[in-house]
């Protein structure tokens, strides 16, 4: 949408059909949405000068690199840190596999590749696929700011109800929850609760749930399911922390999101957030339980008032950085800048475009 806002003409497909009912565009929107196979889709925008493909590994990864080798058309892929170390060694066996067959050619036929962090772009380089790279951050929406109310986080602190740490994402290995569990036990915050939301994938919850339950957390630790996106504002207003405990990210786009509500966070080395720490909005703590500890502890002594001003911090650090605005225009001069070939090999510039 916002590179339509941008002057772009854009279409959006997936694979689910989805791309009819999402909620995500306004209904009038002029985004186009197309439906059908690959090959419909694409018969249905018109000749597209770019072809942009977000992720890799599935069969339509690989029938879209198939049409745009066929049609003439450049393809540029966002590779959404599947290809980052902890991605690679899930489920190993499965991808070297698929890399073999068909994904290490499909990567090296793309025109440019898309990452949304300078160590995605580090680690991709690395792979040696002599393709361009790109760095373009995610964009994230910055809501209104919540007026300071009896609903608030802080405000129901200083009346001595709990104090919220919120976690929000998918219920999955990667997300380091287990992690999680266990520095809680270890660091037992006075005063706090851990609301734990999001969907469950691949029967993951009732692993963390367990852990919940072997620490004795079941008193403190909740687990509210997926949330809509109502639900969602007002899960990150509830809180005063927002903790991410991951062991990999490209992005960690739910970090500007807790930012951009105004909530310090606790995340690890692992997401691409070390300007947390530089920024003073929140802390960047190693991918490991003693690290997540030492985090939490420091992040639960302080007083609403002051993490509440690191919020503020967070929130204006997002503005700046990864407004809808300014990254729709780094995305246009990469797709300009692929187009007239002259993208760079090397990810160590933001923009990959050459001075």
């Amino acid at each position: 949408m916002a590179l339509a806002g941008a002057g772009a003409d854009v279409g959006l497909w997936a694979s689910d059909q989805s791309a009819a009912v999402t909620p995500l565009l306004p209904v009038r929107s002029s985004v186009q949405r197309i439906v059908g196979s690959e090959a419909e889709a694409l018969d249905r925008f018109g000749e597209p000068d770019i072809l942009h493909d977000n992720g890799i590994w599935l069969r339509h990864n690989h029938r879209l690199a198939v049409l745009a080798k066929r049609r003439g058309i450049p393809r540029v892929v966002s590779t959404r840190g599947m290809l980052e170390p902890w991605a690679i060694n899930h489920k190993r066996l499965k991808k070297n596999l698929a890399w073999c067959l068909y994904q290490c050619r499909d990567l090296k036929q793309a025109r440019c590749h898309i990452t949304t962090g300078e160590a995605e772009a580090q680690n991709l380089q690395h792979r040696g696929l002599g393709v361009p790279i790109a760095t373009v951050p995610n964009g994230v929406d910055v809501p209104e700011e919540r007026p300071r109310g009896v609903g608030s986080g802080a405000e129901r602190a200083v009346r001595r109800g709990p104090r919220t740490a919120l976690f929000l994402g998918r219920i999955y290995p990667i997300k380091g929850l287990p992690m999680l569990i266990e520095a809680w036990a270890r660091a037992r915050p006075d005063g706090w609760i851990l609301r734990i939301a999001g969907p469950d994938e691949a029967g993951h919850q009732k692993q963390v749930e367990k852990a919940v339950t072997a620490a004795g957390l079941g008193h403190v630790v909740s687990f509210t399911g997926p949330l809509v996106y109502g639900m969602k504002k007002s899960a990150f207003f509830d809180a005063e922390l927002f903790v991410l405990p991951t062991h990999s990210e490209s992005f960690g786009i739910v970090v500007a999101e807790a930012l951009a509500h105004g909530l310090p966070v606790l995340t690890t080395t692992g997401a691409p957030w070390s300007i947390l720490r530089d920024s003073g909005c929140g802390w960047w703590v190693d991918a490991t339980v003693d690290g997540i500890t030492e985090g939490l502890r420091r992040a639960t002594i302080l007083d609403p008032e002051t993490l509440r001003s690191m919020g503020a911090k967070g929130r204006t650090l997002v503005s700046a950085k990864f407004g809808w605005k300014r990254v729709a225009d780094r995305m246009l001069s990469t797709y300009e800048a692929i187009l007239a070939d002259e993208i760079t090999h090397n990810p160590a510039s933001s923009t990959g475009l050459r001075s």
